[in-house]
C-alpha cells in the first residue's frame, strides 16, 4: 500500500539548483533514511513532502486517510504555550481527554487537590475509559519520562534548545501517527536517549523518512537508504555497508563514463571546427548530438574522496602521565584518584552521562582547569591539538582561508609532499568558492567544522576532540574518520557517535559518576553489551538473594500508590489478561498447521511481539503489586 509519493519535483534556491525532477515513493511499512551533504536540499525536500514549502514543479501525493507527523530541525511552539499545550495541541477527542486527565494528575501530585475535584477526576477518567485511551495513556507516559518532562504547565520560553528539542520530539512520538517524518532526531540527545529512540522506531508499526547523520542510529533503523547529490536522487535498498559499496560503484562507472564522453566530446569538437557548415540532414544530426554531448560534460561528476594522510609532528618515548588526579565541584566528585600512562599512537574514547565530567576532564589536560590533587605530565615533544565544544572566538571579520592560513600557508602530507590550505579545506568540504566567505556568515555547523580543520592542520601529535561530529553530515563525518583512522599521533575523543567510536578507538575511559572512571578495553558496543549483561547478571543475583518471606520495611505513606499508579496496575492487569488470550489463540492456529506461509509468518511475528509486551507489563505489574503491598 503507497503511503507517499513524490512526482517529478524540483526546486531552486536563487541559483542554485538544489534537485531536479526526482521520483521515489514509501510503502506501508517502510523506514527509509534520506542522506545528503549539508546544503545540498534535505530539509527543504522534507519541508515540500510535510507541505510547509512549495516545489518549483512537480507533485507530492499523500495517502488521504492516513496521519502524517513531522519534526523539522527547528521548532514552532508557540513561545506563549505551556508545555502541556505544546505536546497536545491536536483537537481530536483522545487528544483532549488525554490532557485532562495528565491536568489531574500533575496537579494531584504536585499537592494541590484543591484544584481537582472528585467529579473532575472521575469524570477525566471515565472519558478515557469511553474511548479506550489507556494504552495511548501509557505510551504517553512513557515517552514523557523517558525524554524528561515533568513539569508540564512550564512555559516553552523556559525551555533551553536542548529541552525544547526533547519537547518537540515527544510531542512527533506521541501522536498516533501512520507516516513519520523527521530531520535530525538524536541532536542535542545523549546516547542512551539515542537508543532508546533506536529501539522505539525500530519496533514501531510506522512508515519513515528520516535526515540523520548519526550511521549507528541509521543502520538500526532503516531498511533502504536515500541519497540527494548533485540534485539528483539514488535509492539504495540495504542497509549503510551496502549503501558505502554501491555508492563506490557508482562513483566509479559515473567517472569511466565520463572519462568515454570526454574522450567522445574530444573527437567531435575537432570535426565541429574542421566541418563547413552543415547543409545535410547528417550533418545537422551530428552537430545536434554534440550540443547535447556538451551538456552532458556540463554535469558536475562526484568524485570518491582520496586517502588523506597528515604528516604528525615527531612523538618522543613519553607521551602523556596522569598520576593521582583529583577534582570535584562543590558536593560533586568529579575524578577521584585516577592514574593513567598513555602510549604511543593509542586512541581513546570517552564516555558516559552529561555532567559527570568529561569536558572538565580533558581541560584539565590542556591546562585550563586545575585538578584538586595530582598531576598532568605531558612529555617534552608532545604537541597538543584541542577541539572544544565552546569554538573559536576570532576578533574582526576575516575570510574563511585567510584565517587558516594564519595557522599554517601548507600541510606536509605522510608521503612528504604538501598541500596547499586551500586544497585542505577543499577536501573537508570547504569548496574553492566559499573559501573567500567572511566567517561571519558562516552558518553554526560551518564554523564548527572550520574550528576542527584548524585543529588539524596544525600538524598536531595528540589530539583532543570534545564531541567534534556535532551537526556535520554523513559525507564529512566519512571524511573525518578517515583522517583519525590514518594519524599516526594518539587521540582522546568525547562523542556521542557510536558508529566512529567504533571504528577509531583501542579502548574507552567510562565516566560512571561518583568520580568513577573505568577502563574498558574494547569499542563502544563491546562495551554497551558487556554492561548489559552485567546488569542482568546483577538482577539475578540480586533476585536469588532477596529473601522469600521477609518484606521490606516500607514507610506507608512513602511507598502508597499515587491514584495515577492504582489506575495503572488495573489497566496492567487487563492488558495482560487480553495478551494472554491472544497469545493461546495464535499458539492454537499455529498448531492446527493450517494457513498459508504469510498467515504463518504473520502470526510468527505477532507472537513474538506478544511474548515482548507481555514482558514489559508482567515486569511493571510486579513493581507496582509490591509496592502495593
Amino acid at each position: 500500500m503507497n503511503y507517499l509519493t513524490v512526482n517529478n519535483v524540483s526546486k531552486t534556491v536563487g541559483e542554485k539548483l538544489l534537485f531536479k525532477q526526482i521520483t521515489f515513493g514509501l510503502e506501508k511499512g517502510q523506514k527509509s533514511a534520506l542522506i545528503a551533504r549539508n546544503g545540498t536540499g534535505k530539509s527543504t525536500l522534507l519541508n515540500i513532502i510535510a507541505g510547509r514549502e512549495v516545489p518549483d514543479e512537480g507533485e507530492v501525493v499523500v495517502r488521504n486517510d492516513i496521519v502524517v507527523s513531522y519534526l523539522p530541525q527547528m521548532d514552532s511552539f508557540n513561545e506563549e504555550d505551556s508545555v502541556l499545550n505544546a505536546l497536545f495541541d491536536e483537537e481530536t477527542p483522545i487528544v483532549r481527554a488525554i490532557k485532562e486527565y495528565e491536568t489531574c494528575v500533575t496537579l494531584l501530585e504536585q499537592g494541590l487537590a484543591d484544584k481537582v475535584p472528585q467529579e473532575r477526576m472521575d469524570s477525566a477518567i471515565l472519558e478515557i475509559d469511553r474511548l479506550n485511551a489507556w494504552d495511548y495513556e501509557y505510551r504517553i507516559k512513557e515517552i514523557l519520562a523517558k525524554f524528561g518532562i515533568h513539569d508540564i504547565f512550564k512555559n516553552i520560553n523556559q525551555l533551553s534548545g536542548g529541552q525544547r528539542k526533547k519537547a518537540a520530539l515527544a510531542k512527533t512520538l506521541i501522536a498516533d501517527t501512520d507516516l513519520l517524518i523527521l530531520d535530525e532526531p538524536t541532536n542535542h540527545l545523549d546516547v542512551e536517549m539515542i537508543e532508546w529512540l533506536e529501539n522505539y522506531l525500530s519496533s514501531a508499526n510506522i512508515t519513515l523518512l528520516m535526515v540523520t547523520h548519526d550511521r549507528a542510529f541509521l543502520d538500526s533503523v532503516c531498511s533502504d537508504i536515500y541519497e540527494l547529490s548533485n540534485g539528483s536522487l539514488y535509492h539504495y535498498r540495504g542497509k549503510y555497508d551496502y549503501f558505502v559499496e554501491k555508492k563506490a560503484e557508482r562513483l566509479a562507472n559515473e567517472a569511466a563514463e565520463h572519462v568515454r564522453l570526454r574522450n567522445l566530446y574530444r573527437r567531435e569538437l575537432e570535426w565541429v571546427h574542421t566541418s563547413p557548415q552543415a547543409r545535410t540532414s547528417k550533418a545537422r544530426a551530428r552537430i545536434n548530438n554534440f550540443e547535447k554531448l556538451q551538456e552532458q560534460m556540463d554535469r558536475k561528476v562526484e568524485a570518491a574522496p582520496e586517502a588523506f594522510k597528515v604528516q604528525a609532528e615527531r612523538i618522543g618515548h613519553k607521551i602523556l602521565e596522569i598520576s593521582h588526579l583529583d577534582f570535584a565541584y562543590p558536593g560533586q566528585p568529579i575524578i577521584k584518584d585516577f592514574s593513567y600512562i598513555f602510549k604511543r599512537g593509542e586512541k581513546c574514547g570517552i564516555v558516559g552521562k552529561n555532567g559527570t565530567g568529561k569536558s572538565t576532564f580533558l581541560k584539565m589536560i590542556m591546562g585550563e582547569v586545575k585538578p584538586d590533587g595530582g598531576k598532568i605530565t605531558p612529555g617534552l615533544t608532545i604537541k597538543f591539538g584541542y577541539f572544544s565544544q565552546n569554538g573559536m572566538v576570532y576578533a574582526g571579520n576575516k575570510i574563511v582561508l585567510e584565517l587558516v592560513k594564519e595557522h599554517a600557508e601548507v600541510i606536509r602530507m605522510e608521503n612528504g609532499n604538501y598541500v596547499s590550505a586551500s586544497q585542505f579545506l577543499n577536501h573537508f568540504g570547504f569548496p574553492f568558492s566559499q573559501q573567500y566567505t567572511y566567517y561571519q556568515d558562516l552558518s553554526g555547523g560551518e564554523k564548527r567544522k572550520l574550528h576542527l580543520l584548524i585543529t588539524l592542520l596544525k600538524n598536531p601529535n595528540f589530539l583532543i576532540l570534545d564531541e567534534p561530529t556535532n551537526d556535520f553530515d554523513i559525507d564529512t563525518l566519512n571524511l573525518l574518520e578517515d583522517f583519525l583512522t590514518n594519524f599516526g599521533g594518539c587521540l582522546i575523543i568525547v562523542s556521542h557517535d557510536r558508529w566512529l567510536m567504533n571504528k577509531l578507538v583501542d579502548h574507552l575511559f567510562v565516566f560512571e559518576g561518583d568520580g568513577k572512571i573505568k577502563d574498558y578495553y574494547g569499542n563502544y558496543t563491546e562495551y554497551r553489551l558487556a554492561r548489559d549483561k552485567e546488569i542482568r547478571i546483577q538482577k539475578k543475583i540480586e533476585k536469588a538473594n532477596r529473601p522469600v518471606e521477609e518484606k521490606p520495611v516500607r514507610e506507608p505513606a512513602k511507598n502508597k500508590l499515587s491514584y495515577k499508579e492504582k489506575r495503572e496496575l488495573e489497566q496492567l492487569e487487563s492488558d495482560i489478561d487480553s495478551l494472554e488470550t491472544e497469545k493461546k489463540d495464535i499458539e492454537a492456529k499455529m498448531s492446527a498447521g493450517q494457513g498459508s506461509p504469510e498467515d504463518f509468518a504473520e502470526w510468527g511475528k505477532r507472537y513474538a511481539e506478544l511474548n515482548a509486551s507481555l514482558d514489559e507489563k508482567t515486569e511493571r505489574w510486579m513493581e507496582l503489586s509490591e509496592k502495593e503491598q
